[in-house]
């Protein structure tokens, strides 16, 4: 059985209209997608918490999941802006060892 995915767009429209009306126009491009991706969800987090303490920043990466389409479109954003794998990580904070572990095991991303 697979198992299921809460739906970030309606949480996080419901978050902004309590909480958070003011973020609203500069969330609205994103909640309008169709599908929230894991980026879309990293992007509204920085829109509305702004940026977190280094404690929350830590609690926050142990419970993060990419799938495969995720990672290729962090590391395409990798090439197309010539990013170190340390700028990278920082960028979206994520261990440099990781940004170092898809590439190795996506080998496939550095051929096409």
């Amino acid at each position: 059985m697979k198992p299921t995915r809460p739906d970030y767009k309606r949480i996080y429209k419901d978050l902004i209209k309590i909480k958070f009306p003011d973020k609203e126009p500069k969330c609205i491009s994103i909640l309008r997608k169709k599908k929230l991706s894991e980026l879309d969800i990293i992007n509204l987090e920085r829109i509305i918490f702004g940026k977190l303490t280094h404690e929350e920043s830590l609690k926050n990466k142990r419970h993060r999941s990419y799938d495969k389409a995720v990672i290729f479109k962090i590391l395409k954003h990798q090439k197309i802006h010539s990013l170190t794998n340390t700028q990278l990580a920082v960028h979206y904070g994520l261990s440099r060892n990781t940004v170092t572990a898809w590439k190795r095991d996506f080998s496939e991303y550095r051929k096409g």
